[in-house]
């Protein structure tokens, strides 16, 4: 493109995300360099740049220099604002976000793939279109060329434009976008990927109530690829487990490594991986010296780890002994394409499991579940049919579509699928290529009309039995389904909080009257937030409570909705005396949800006795405007 092309405007009808106001070239970004970065949250090359972007804001900082996501989706499920809220939170995006509504501003702009990139200059005029990845330099050197131009012209606007960033409330559950879970029943721990706060739970199986003793934390919580002690070790973003050799191995994504924690110690070591994105896609290399791409999910037959990595379109494997790597399905194209592991095409593979001498997988970007014959080294695919081909249809392929899965886990002779964008579980019969829907509502939500499990975006599944463990990564938990009845509960990690140095701070409680209860029944809370004026509650965002009593963990309930007072339940068996800390945490909206969203919190303190008739406890509290 030449520079004389004039930027289109970008239509403020369409809605903005992370900023206090609209952005359009003939105001707000007047006399600005102005990057735009089309994107959609399902694509692994649209993840990828994002660390390079951020670089850059950082360098830029000081500069009259905005960048600006627009999202142009590919998937059903990322055209709304609540998916894209979720995602710019997960991905810890720093720039505003536009919803290209329509793919109209792709096609004004002529964008022909994910990601795409411009650079505006000064004048509003487009000084660069680039596409792909490995676009750091490229971008740096446009962005100087345009300060330089803009500095010399007297076009260029006085300094940084201010923008206010949206931020995500503290969970409940102590998590933060849970990415993957592993129940063990050898060893009867839970592993937890609780990968927003680059770091590795580690708790017992939880009891009949779902409450789960917290054993180790693994991870300071700061991003970082450190080895050593629990405490000081660091992670980026890690995924998929597996328990190998009597160690707990862990896909470190935004790192590029497999990580090992020794599971008497609880220290981590580096077993694969280079700790850079790596474009090699035959392997080979030993330990250290062999970079990845990506690594999503993880799976062991013996001392041999299989690897989805998801960066590269393969299913790697590792022998654990010497660490040795080596693709071993999947050419890097992307694409569905069966046949022998050496010229078979995956899409982002991001969820894998063993079954009967076959790997399982799902492939994500193809909304497909695919396998591997170990025996005859070739792929095969149960439901999918390529890369514009999703829904979400019970029934037998081709007619059975699912919406970018993400997690898979053997349960008898079948799998069971996290559908995530169809923010359902599904059970899918390799033999008769079927597929039908257990739980979940089709939209993202906590529970259901009839109190059933419902999910926001569900990432890992782990089976033990007849009951499945989810991630339910958008709502920040946990949860345990039993796969026959149905019978759900959400896992307690007792005592589990956000990092220090990761999490908001907490709100400090307020005192409140003592109750008397009523002994042996369960008490109601109702508790009412006093939100700002203009202020509503953001029905998009998943709210939760936590109560607690002394070092017990009463209850953790985490909702869905925007109505008032907020609703939850302490059972007959958690109701007790003494003095019970309630902590509700939620996000609320300025100016309704299509203004600037902030995290909020309250808590209360109340003494509680059981000698009263009380069965419903009211509590109010006002939420200071943000500052």
């Amino acid at each position: 493109m030449t520079d004389t092309k004039k930027a289109p405007d970008l239509n403020i009808g369409l809605g903005w995300l992370n900023t206090d106001k609209p952005l359009r070239f003939e105001s707000e970004l007047a006399g600005r360099i102005v990057v735009l970065d089309f994107w959609t949250y399902c694509c692994i090359d649209c993840m990828h740049i994002l660390p390079d972007l951020a670089a850059l804001e950082e360098k830029y900082k000081n500069d009259p220099v905005v960048f600006v996501g627009v999202h142009s989706a590919k998937f059903a499920n990322e055209t709304s604002r609540e998916t894209i809220r979720s995602a710019i939170l997960r991905y810890e995006i720093a720039h505003p976000v536009v919803i290209d509504d329509a793919m109209r501003i792709w096609r004004a702009y002529g964008a022909r793939s994910w990601p795409t990139l411009f650079v505006i200059d000064s004048t509003g005029n487009i000084a660069l279109q680039t596409a792909g990845q490995n676009v750091r330099e490229t971008l740096d050197q446009a962005i100087g060329h345009g300060l330089e131009q803009g500095r010399a012209a007297g076009t260029l606007a006085g300094g940084p434009l201010k923008l206010k960033r949206e931020a995500s409330v503290r969970s409940a559950s102590g998590l933060m976008f849970p990415g993957k879970v592993l129940a063990d029943k050898e060893s009867n721990r839970l592993f937890v990927a609780d990968s927003n706060h680059n770091r590795i739970v580690i708790a017992e199986m939880p009891n009949a109530q779902g409450r789960a003793k917290v054993i180790k934390i693994v991870g300071s919580g700061e991003p970082g690829q450190s080895d050593g002690p629990a405490d000081t070790a660091t992670f980026d973003h890690p995924q998929g487990l597996a328990v190998a050799l009597g160690n707990l191995y862990v896909a470190d994504t935004e790192n590029h490594l497999i990580r090992e924690i020794d599971l008497e110690t609880f220290g981590v070591s580096t077993v694969v991986g280079t700790g850079q994105m790596e474009w090699d896609r035959a392997g080979g290399g030993m330990g250290v010296q062999q970079g990845l791409n990506s690594p999503w999910d993880l799976t062991s037959e013996g001392s041999t780890l299989y690897v989805a990595m998801a960066g590269c379109h393969q299913i790697w494997r590792v022998d654990l002994p010497v660490g040795f790597a080596r693709a071993f399905a999947g050419t890097g194209r992307e694409n569905l394409v069966d046949g022998p592991t050496e010229t078979a095409a995956l899409s982002q593979p991001s969820g894998i499991c063993a079954m009967g001498g076959k790997l399982y997988f799902a492939d994500s970007e193809v909304s497909a579940i695919r396998g591997v014959d170990m025996a005859s080294e070739l792929v095969f695919t149960i439901v999918g049919e390529g890369l514009f081909s999703f829904g979400d249809v019970d029934g037998v392929h081709p007619k059975a579509k699912l919406q970018h899965p993400l997690g898979v886990d053997a349960w008898g002779t079948s799998l069971i699928v996290a559908d995530t964008y169809n923010h359902k579980l599904k059970q899918v019969d390799p033999g008769g290529r079927s597929v039908r829907t257990l739980f979940g509502t089709g939209a993202p939500d906590a529970t259901n009309d009839d109190g059933g499990v419902a999910f926001f975006e569900p990432g890992g599944v782990s089976v033990v039995g007849d009951e499945v463990f989810v991630s339910d990564t958008n709502n920040h938990r946990i949860v345990r389904v039993h796969l026959e009845s149905g019978e759900w509960r959400e896992i307690n990690l007792e005592g589990l909080s956000a990092p220090a140095a990761r999490g908001p701070i907490a709100a400090p409680p307020v005192e409140s009257a003592a109750v008397s209860v009523t002994s042996g029944s369960e008490l109601q809370l109702e508790l009412d937030l006093l939100l700002p004026d203009g202020a509503e509650l953001n029905g998009d965002a998943p709210w939760s409570v936590r109560v607690g009593c002394g070092d017990a963990s009463l209850l953790q309930q985490t909702g869905k909705g925007g109505n008032l007072p907020l609703r939850a339940v302490v059972s007959s068996d958690s109701v007790r005396d003494g003095v019970w800390e309630i902590r509700a945490a939620f996000v609320y909206c300025l100016d309704g949800d299509g203004g600037m969203c902030v995290p909020g919190e309250v808590a209360w303190t109340v003494g509680i006795s059981m000698d009263g008739s009380t069965s419903c406890l009211r509590l109010s509290s006002c939420v200071a405007a943000p500052a």
